[in-house]
């Protein structure tokens, strides 16, 4: 059976969509999403999104595959990504520029907007301990500034939820961190029951900071969108960012905002890199 796909990036965090809408299951196995992300004998990408059918009132739903198989709850990138890419399937018949999708996250609603770029309303962080999941504190408490042993140094974390598990650690030079090697033992430490995503930020200012990323499920990337939402929210909770920040990553920046109404809204682009069929 021959399947249509498209790759898309969001700041280099890199992407196969597929268009699921006919079927409310994925048309590949979480097997064989590893073999098309492998960047030497497949496609190459950080992981595959299907569009499906939306649920619960919802335009669609989003599901995805990381590039090892393992499925997270939902991905900041790519969700800007699959806003671009249900925009060219729909075409003329297109009613809005704004989507209700479904996710394993809840509801996330990105909107593209008149210069290219998509604004999505990643909803509220969630903070404590129980939400994230992590032993660092107890169940109803917030992580910030606790200390975290991880390759034999003392680091101080805080942990945000953003649909997605977050450990945030303020650094004076991200270029610095051996990303490689500390990466993994962080995604993999006992603190954290269901893995997590980790953040290293350097603060050049209150509204612009740099970041380095080891995601859960896919390692080093370019991008994180989760993982600067949360990482601001991480700046504003140990007061070392205000409520508006761009975030630059590797791939590019991100402009965060951590609103009024304590919901997190995320700016940044999708682009379509090409076409192909399986």
């Amino acid at each position: 059976m021959a399947i249509d796909f498209t790759k898309y990036q969001g700041l280099g965090n890199d992407f196969i969509l597929i268009d699921n809408r006919s079927s409310s299951e994925p048309a590949i196995t979480p097997d064989r999403a590893i073999k098309l992300c492998d960047r030497h004998f497949g496609i190459g990408a950080d992981g595959v999104i299907f569009a499906l059918p939306g649920e619960n009132g919802t335009d669609y739903t989003m599901r995805i595959f990381n590039s090892d198989g393992s499925e997270p709850e939902m991905c900041g990138n790519g969700i800007r990504c699959m806003a671009a890419f249900l925009a060219e399937l729909e075409g003329d018949a297109k009613k809005s520029d704004k989507y209700q999708i479904h996710t394993l996250a809840g509801t996330i609603t990105p909107q593209l907007m008149s210069d290219g770029q998509v604004k999505v309303d990643m909803g509220i962080p969630r903070l404590t301990a129980g939400e994230i999941p992590t032993t660092l504190a107890i169940e109803n408490e917030k992580v910030v500034n606790q200390v975290l042993q991880v390759a034999g140094k003392s680091w101080d974390v805080t942990c945000v939820n953003m649909g997605n598990p977050h450990c945030i650690t303020f650094v004076e030079d991200v270029a610095a961190i051996e990303l490689e090697k500390i990466g993994p033992q962080f995604e993999n430490h006992s603190a954290f029951p269901e893995r997590i995503n980790t953040e290293f930020i350097q603060v050049v200012n209150s509204g612009y900071v740099k970041m380095r990323v080891w995601e859960r499920g896919a390692g080093i990337t370019l991008a994180c969108g989760t993982g600067a939402c949360a990482s601001l929210v991480a700046g504003v909770l140990t007061g070392k960012c205000d409520r508006t920040a761009t975030v630059e990553l590797p791939g590019g920046p991100l402009l965060i905002e951590w609103s009024d109404d304590q919901r997190i809204y995320m700016t940044g682009p999708a682009e379509k890199v090409f076409t192909g069929k399986l």
